[in-house]
């Protein structure tokens, strides 16, 4: 075993668009393990827009600053365990952040089952899944033949929703950056239809595309799309607030969407934000009605990996400029 690993240092707290210039490459000496903590090797690492969110301050975990090593989830294999609920061998999940090598409380760990390919523990049954999976059937709850609209619709959360909206038997229509991508959501995925939002006007082209208003909004990104769909929004409608990721890079939006209290108060709309802890109780019944879409080929599940650990933050900054289809992860070389 090497006496040294690699690690990413977040430089500074990036002021505008995030770059790979903000992130060092350093090496550090290889942790070891002290009372109830646990030796863990990434095996991919999971890349997510939220990443970038953690810059800007404290969400549902305390925010990232400059010198901090980068943060983020992985499925690791554990290298040696001074707890007796992990074995070397067993394969964990948690937030070991952007490093080849962590020791860490066991309570923050999550042991998985071994299965392939693995990739499958950090995309349609890790957090991107069931983030897709309670965002839509719990905050959403999606009826039969109503229209669902998902922003952000090739990324790894968007298009899981969408699926899992068709397999319920709605109408859906999803939002994407450019021509490929809505093709791909239509002719691939099954969607009814797709938007490119830099494509004209959004309003206009979600109104072509849902002729009879929308039902349930699945929103991804925030900002001028949202307002767009709220002006759509039927009677008793529903929005499911998963993350803003227009807000997250780069200059924030001028102004919040305009028309907020009078359309939910006359449309009497529900607007729920959520995180996937929420529903954790639940995750064992959702996981096991996704394996079966999955083996039934009902989900088709889309993983983008990049190898090489050195390749993570070019990786992510990709991401947020929309190059991804379906879940990004690095593989550790």
């Amino acid at each position: 075993m090497t006496d040294q690993i690699r690690q990413f240092v977040l430089n500074e707290i990036p002021s505008g668009t995030l770059t790979p210039e903000h992130f060092q490459l350093e090496r550090a000496p290889m942790p070891e393990p002290g009372d109830g903590e646990v030796l863990v090797k990434p095996l991919y690492y999971s890349l997510d827009a939220a990443n970038r969110a953690w810059m800007q301050g404290a969400t549902y975990r305390s925010a990232l600053e400059g010198g901090m090593v980068m943060a983020g989830g992985s499925i690791a294999e554990v290298l040696s365990s001074n707890d007796p609920d992990f074995t070397a061998g067993d394969l964990v999940s948690g937030d070991i952040g952007w490093r080849e090598a962590a020791a860490l409380p066991a309570k923050n760990l999550i042991k998985q089952p071994r299965m392939e390919p693995l990739s499958h523990l950090l995309s349609v049954y890790g957090v991107t899944g069931l983030t897709a999976y309670f965002g839509l059937l719990e905050v959403g709850q999606p009826k039969e033949g109503e229209t669902v609209v998902v922003s952000a619709a090739a990324g790894a959360v968007g298009n899981t929703v969408g699926q899992i909206a068709k397999i319920k038997g709605c109408r859906v229509v999803g939002i994407a950056g450019s021509d490929d991508k809505c093709q791909w959501l239509t002719d691939e995925l099954g969607f009814d239809a797709a938007v490119n939002y830099k494509d004209g006007p959004v309003y206009k082209s979600l109104k072509a595309a849902c002729p009879d208003g929308i039902d349930v909004y699945f929103d991804n990104v925030g900002g001028d799309i949202f307002e767009a769909v709220l002006f759509q929004m039927n009677m008793h409608g529903r929005i499911s607030c998963c993350g803003a990721v227009s807000a997250y890079d780069g200059t924030p939006p001028p102004h919040g969407p305009r028309g907020v209290p009078g359309m939910f108060v006359v449309n009497r709309l529900t607007v729920r934000g959520f995180i996937v802890m929420d529903f954790y109780e639940k995750r064992d019944e959702a996981l096991a009605e996704m394996q079966g879409w999955v083996e039934s080929g009902q989900l088709k599940v889309y993983e983008d990996i990049i190898d090489g650990f050195e390749n993570l933050p070019n990786a992510l900054v990709d991401l947020l400029a929309g190059g991804n289809r379906g879940k990004r992860m690095v593989r550790a070389g």
